[in-house]
């Protein structure tokens, strides 16, 4: 966004001021275009890892490069002027050390003009959230289901029942004390989720954690019923776009092999009136 913009981008201390406010309105976005609608409405647009499941037909964000946040990034930066982009650090990119993830948070932020990075994990990575806000990259911090871990979780499952919800509330005081600006609670029990928002004295953004969160964040191809390879418990479909999206090719393919598009209306003629010799 240029710096003579008369509107006034959202920046991480905006949003950490929101705490306990009006609830903050989260969607993921991934192209320009979809960037646009959700700046209309949405607070913050979460360049989410998501991007590898749902436009690029991944398993899991396992596969997901920098260099795929880096094209995506760029291209939602684009579409906003008021809300918020924070970018997903895939996975790989931050685990190793401090130092690693300083340098590819740094180079989402330079590459892509996004204020801010979302890392995934609690406690473990508190070093590498303080080493990082220290030195000037806003984190969003990741916490209960964490996607990139699926495969030493065994699966999408709730994370913070039973004997697992102290653990839960010592990740978010540990992402907390590390800088985090925000964290966001994904498949954790509402009633948990409640507790860890009215605890901390960040925002807490709530992924199937209930509606007591600071916040709420839905994959945008979800909500509008684009992406159907799975629905998750915690997915409201807002519209059926994808069933809209195929009626609509199969009327284009029937016209098509019926000869009956295009029509002239939306063909040229050879010589424009008034045009004749």
């Amino acid at each position: 966004m240029s710096a003579t913009s008369p509107i006034r981008a959202v920046l991480p201390p905006d949003i950490r001021a929101r705490k306990g406010q009006s609830p903050l309105v989260v969607l993921t976005a991934y192209t320009t275009p979809v960037a646009r609608l959700v700046d209309a409405h949405c607070d913050m647009a979460l360049i989410g890892d998501s991007v590898g499941m749902v436009l690029h037909g991944m398993p899991s964000t396992i596969g997901v490069t920098m260099e795929m946040m880096i094209l995506h990034g760029r291209s939602v930066v684009r579409g906003l002027q008021k809300a918020m982009a924070v970018i997903d650090m895939p996975f790989g990119s931050y685990e190793e050390s401090p130092q690693q993830a300083y340098r590819n948070a740094a180079r989402l932020m330079a590459e892509t003009g996004a204020p801010c990075v979302k890392l995934e994990g609690g406690a473990h990575m508190a070093e590498t959230i303080a080493f990082l806000t220290k030195r000037g990259v806003p984190v969003m911090a990741h916490i209960g289901l964490t996607p990139q871990s699926v495969n030493t979780l065994g699966g999408y499952k709730v994370v913070g029942r039973d004997g697992e919800a102290n653990l839960v509330m010592e990740d978010a005081q540990a992402v907390e004390a590390a800088g985090a600006f925000s964290v966001v609670l994904e498949k954790v029990p509402m009633g948990l989720a409640a507790r860890i928002t009215q605890r901390l004295s960040i925002p807490t953004i709530g992924i199937g954690a209930g509606a007591a969160c600071d916040g709420q964040v839905l994959v945008v191809d979800d909500m509008l019923g684009f992406f159907t390879e799975f629905r998750p418990k915690f997915v409201k479909r807002y519209a059926d776009l994808g069933a809209l999206a195929s009626d609509a090719i199969a009327d284009y393919a029937a016209e098509v092999r019926a000869r009956t598009f295009p029509s002239d209306e939306h063909s040229f003629v050879d010589v424009l009136k008034g045009k004749q010799p």
